[in-house]
């Protein structure tokens, strides 16, 4: 099965998206999973892990509700309020839901000390660890050292680094990314996901070629056996339409063995969120 591991549903509403502004207008609209299934099956895909994008306990009840009723949801990387008392309870909860593989919080959007130094938010992840549930890292590039010393305090945790660390591919910003991804890749317990990167480049004018260091360097830092395929859809719909991103990832990857590629396109989103 060739896996999405990264893609998002909403029915929009102004003040529940603020992080969708004017020049993400295209994205104010509903898209839902008829919306989604008619793009995969342009692009042969058969499955998808549905990631929370916005922080509630709504939406992660709202995403499990919709993975029960298509099969083609085979995951769900949910929130919960991971520095709160309750967290246990919650996760007792939602984790009852047999699709629940994962937890993401948008850390890009807090300082680093915010989640670096917070003893409760720490506890909540410890919490994760014993519900063998995967954790998201949304993070900007400039946050890569930090969450190295995150993931440190949680070697039994299994981390996902989404958007390969949102590298600034626009303003030329590779070479501290390339340092810093690498460093971050040395711990085992982190896979990436090659998605996202055709928004952090030019919109109107991206290209392979410019995308192709990006993809080497997670590649040879974590290995195909950690990197997973994600499309980042409808985000990605402002830069590049869903099956064009899944032709030029296949492309971006054609120099690696069949194995390889049957791993970026599903085998390690199964094995980590045990699909």
């Amino acid at each position: 099965m060739r896996i999405d591991a990264h893609q998002h549903f909403w029915r929009y509403q102004r003040s529940e998206y603020a992080w969708i502004g004017e020049d993400l207008a295209a994205l104010r609209r509903d898209f839902l999973p008829a919306d989604l299934r008619r793009e995969m099956s342009l692009a042969r895909m058969d499955g998808v892990v549905s990631v929370q994008a916005r922080q509630s306990l709504e939406e992660t009840r709202w995403l499990l509700e919709l993975a029960a009723a298509h099969d083609f949801i085979q995951g769900v990387v949910g929130w919960v309020p991971l520095a709160a008392p309750r967290v246990r309870r919650e996760l007792e909860i939602f984790s009852a839901h047999p699709k629940l593989k994962g937890v993401r919080e948008v850390l890009q959007g807090e300082a680093d000390a915010a989640w670096l130094h917070d003893d409760n938010f720490h506890a909540g992840v410890k919490v994760l660890t014993e519900f063998g549930l995967a954790y998201d890292l949304l993070i900007f590039a400039e946050q890569l050292p930090a969450a190295g010393a995150f993931v440190d305090r949680h070697p039994e945790q299994i981390f996902v680094l989404d958007h390969s660390g949102k590298p600034r591919i626009k303003q030329g910003g590779f070479a501290p990314w390339n340092r810093n991804l690498r460093e971050l890749a040395r711990r085992e317990n982190v896979y990436c996901k090659l998605s996202g990167l055709v928004t952090e480049a030019e919109w109107s004018g991206w290209t392979e070629r410019e995308l192709q260091p990006y993809c080497e360097t997670v590649l040879a830092a974590f290995g195909a056996n950690r990197v997973m395929f994600g499309s980042d859809w409808p985000v990605c719909c402002v830069a590049c339409p869903y099956p064009q991103w899944v032709e030029s990832f296949a492309r971006l990857t054609s120099g690696l063995s069949a194995a390889e590629q049957a791993r970026l396109f599903g085998g390690t989103a199964r094995q980590v969120y045990r699909l």
